[in-house]
């Protein structure tokens, strides 16, 4: 088992240094049903909610449709078979270990690994069949401090003709995304082209940098921000902090956005690291609450997440309820991705993997937690088809407590 140093914590919480004590049940809410199931301590002066009950608190609002509808056309209910309430989770092999401050990980054809390094500004390849790590190249402009540095990466749809790999950054004066071609012709050290800006202007700071991207169903690309620790930019429509962005691969904005002139998708997150897509083209998101409650949150275009107006299950009229919560000790989740009928979600400060089994958008049975503490900080989760995950851990991120071998990529196998 794992235990980190205990930090002291400032009424702004961070991703977190790992915690000691551990064993508040997760909790899940019923989406556009509000019937959230929670464990745990309620808030000062409620009455304490019984482990599979909802906390305290009124009747969540309405989760109809946000304005405009989904630009993939995912539809409101499920293809396919509930999964089982009981999942499983098997390590089936490390694809490559002593790895620093890995963040994005983007899966090349052929089975190979594109990682970005947070701290180093680079990007290496890693080698599927002997997990040799190689370094194509460095990020021109990076600018590393807190949880800023080189963070989501992600291929081009038209990645066989344009070779282009997208990255989000922070430099020193904001976080932007940019695209690089990567010609694996030239030397070692040397294989990424200058960067080409696609996107810039987004507020960065040492906390809440947000920074997955991610090209969905549509081929469009999204992004999660953060809102810097000024929590007022999450609900100003303006920011881009506090936001998921929707945008062309040319990083202009999308036909089909609630605002025509602009990328902003949906608004009132906190700190959003994670994206995935289910097999019906449904957006879920996974951020960061402050003292009480981590969301994953269904996204519907304009829709308002709440902070700082809610955080977790608020049940206010125009703000959008999570459909599962954990409290923040359990979870402080980066990563997420969708497989076998479940979102998988990676916990730093939890340090476990998380299973949320759906039916459509109403999750089946509560969520459950695998290697609770075996690996440390998990940051990025990736779906490989079927039943094969990718597991990022994130011990040299500067608040875990390395070992022999950290950082590592896994491979599972999940039912």
């Amino acid at each position: 088992m794992r235990y980190g140093q205990a930090r002291a914590q400032a009424s702004e919480r961070y991703e977190g240094p790992r915690a000691r004590t551990r064993g508040v049940l997760a909790a899940f809410a019923l989406a556009g049903c509000g019937a959230l199931l929670a464990a745990g301590c309620a808030p000062v002066g409620a009455p304490a909610a019984k482990p599979g009950t909802s906390p305290p608190g009124p009747a969540p609002a309405s989760s109809g449709s946000g304005p405009g509808g989904s630009p993939s056309g995912a539809p409101s209910g499920s293809s396919e078979a509930a999964p089982p309430a009981k999942g499983s989770v098997t390590v089936a092999g490390e694809v490559a270990k002593d790895l620093e401050s890995p963040w994005g990980v983007a899966p090349l054809p052929g089975g190979d690994l594109l990682v970005a390094s947070r701290d180093k500004g680079t990007i290496s390849r890693v080698a599927a069949a002997t997990g040799t790590v190689t370094q194509i190249g460095k990020v021109p402009g990076v600018a590393p401090g807190g949880e800023g540095g080189l963070l989501g990466l992600a291929l081009s749809p038209s990645y066989a003709s344009d070779r282009m790999v997208y990255a989000y950054f922070t430099t020193e004066s904001d976080n932007r995304i940019a695209r690089m071609r990567y010609d694996e012709q030239r030397d070692a050290g040397q294989q990424l082209g200058a960067p080409d800006t696609v996107f810039r202007g987004i507020p960065k700071g040492l906390i809440h940098n947000g920074g997955r991207i991610a090209f969905g169903p549509d081929k469009m690309l999204y992004a999660g921000t953060g809102e810097t620790g000024d929590t007022g930019l999450a609900q100003d429509r303006k920011s881009l902090g506090g936001k998921i962005l929707r945008m062309t691969p040319d990083g202009q904005p999308v036909h089909g956005n609630p605002e025509a002139d602009s990328v902003v998708y949906s608004y009132g997150h906190r700190n959003v690291q994670g994206l995935a897509w289910d097999k019906d083209k449904r957006l879920w998101a996974a951020e960061f609450g402050q003292n009480t409650w981590d969301e994953l949150n269904l996204i519907e275009p304009g829709a308002n997440y709440g902070w700082p107006e809610a955080e977790g299950k608020a049940g206010k009229p125009g703000l959008r309820d999570p459909v599962a919560v954990w409290k923040t000790d359990e979870a402080s989740p980066s990563g997420i991705a969708w497989a076998q009928g479940s979102v998988w979600m990676a916990g730093l400060k939890g340090e476990r993997l998380w299973r949320i089994p759906l039916a459509g958008a109403v999750p089946v049975a509560e969520p459950e937690a695998f290697l609770t503490g075996k690996y440390g900080r998990l940051r990025t989760v990736i779906a490989l088809g079927g039943d094969r995950l990718l597991l990022v851990t994130s011990e040299t991120d500067g608040r875990g407590s390395p070992e022999a071998g950290d950082d590592r990529i896994l491979t599972l196998t999940v039912r």
